[in-house]
């Protein structure tokens, strides 16, 4: 994985790459199969409609990295920092992935998926997550400062607790029993 600078549908399975750099690396409609990518450096890397399956990417680096349309199914992905990533053509989605104490702050993810997600203590500070859908996501103390939430779905999320007065909801779409959710701030209580 790290003699070439390009690669093209090719798919990477049981890779051990733990610690390692692969940087200024291309990799466009790869798929990656139960690797082990922690702490990994993908710094100005390019993964261009790629797909990460049961992969730990927990740690890794992306400074510079370009994602674009690019598929994290069941990885796990703690502390990964997203902001960081090249922001030209950004788009991700993650079902059934760990994603606690990632940072997606700053970062436009306009009609962004997380399905079945872990999110404990993510930073979506300054985030535009416009038309993006949180499908049965744990949000416990994910941090929303700042942030576009106009016509978000949050009606199976749980966990999360947003200020209305500092982020934006216009449209956005909420479970009755999540609205208590949102009146945190000002200590009341639903019944």
């Amino acid at each position: 994985m790290i003699q070439q600078l390009v690669y093209e549908d090719q798919l990477f399975e049981k890779l051990n790459f733990e610690g390692n750099h692969a940087r200024q690396k291309e990799y466009q409609s790869c798929t990656f199969k139960n690797c082990n990518f922690t702490e990994s450096d993908f710094m100005r890397s390019r993964f261009l409609d790629c797909v990460f399956e049961d992969c730990n990417l927990s740690m890794a680096k992306f400074e510079g990295t370009t994602l674009n349309d690019v598929l994290f199914k069941n990885c796990k992905m703690l502390a990964v920092n997203f902001s960081k990533c090249d922001d030209f053509l950004f788009s991700t989605g993650f079902e059934s992935c760990i994603l606690d104490y990632a940072s997606f702050a700053g970062k436009k993810m306009v009609k962004t998926l997380f399905k079945n997600c872990a999110l404990k203590e993510a930073s979506f500070t300054q985030t535009n997550l416009t038309g993006s859908a949180f499908d049965n996501c744990d949000l416990e103390n994910a941090v929303f400062n700042r942030t576009d939430l106009s016509s978000v779905n949050f009606a199976s999320a749980f966990n999360f607790i947003i200020d209305p007065e500092i982020n934006v909801l216009k449209k956005a779409k909420f479970a009755l029993t999540g609205l208590e959710n949102l009146l945190t701030r000002h200590q009341i209580k639903v019944v």
